[in-house]
């Protein structure tokens, strides 16, 4: 799973039909410290998501498992909405 962060959102009037009824959302890939991190791509939803949101996505055949036993032609899917983000302090360098 990775984080990403919601910044838009995909309308498509023709599309495969197993992608019918499925919301696509463009997510930014983010680094822990919510940083962006690599391009922007297009994701279906299992979740609800909405613009501005931190959530973590899947990619690959998994993207497609929340979506079970429809068929959905996803390659990336957003499965959770982050409430919150605990990051550990940083280690100092010790000499």
């Amino acid at each position: 799973m990775q984080l990403g962060k919601v910044i838009g959102r995909v309308w498509a009037s023709v599309k495969n039909p197993g992608l019918e009824g499925q919301r696509l959302l463009i997510v930014q890939p983010v680094r822990p410290d919510l940083t962006p991190h690599g391009k922007p791509l297009i994701c279906t939803d299992s979740t609800g998501a909405g613009a501005g949101e931190i959530i973590y996505w899947v990619r690959g055949r998994e993207a497609s498992f929340p979506f079970l036993p429809g068929e959905v032609a996803s390659d990336a899917t957003i499965v959770g909405i982050v409430d919150e983000l605990h990051l550990g302090k940083k280690r100092e360098a010790q000499c």
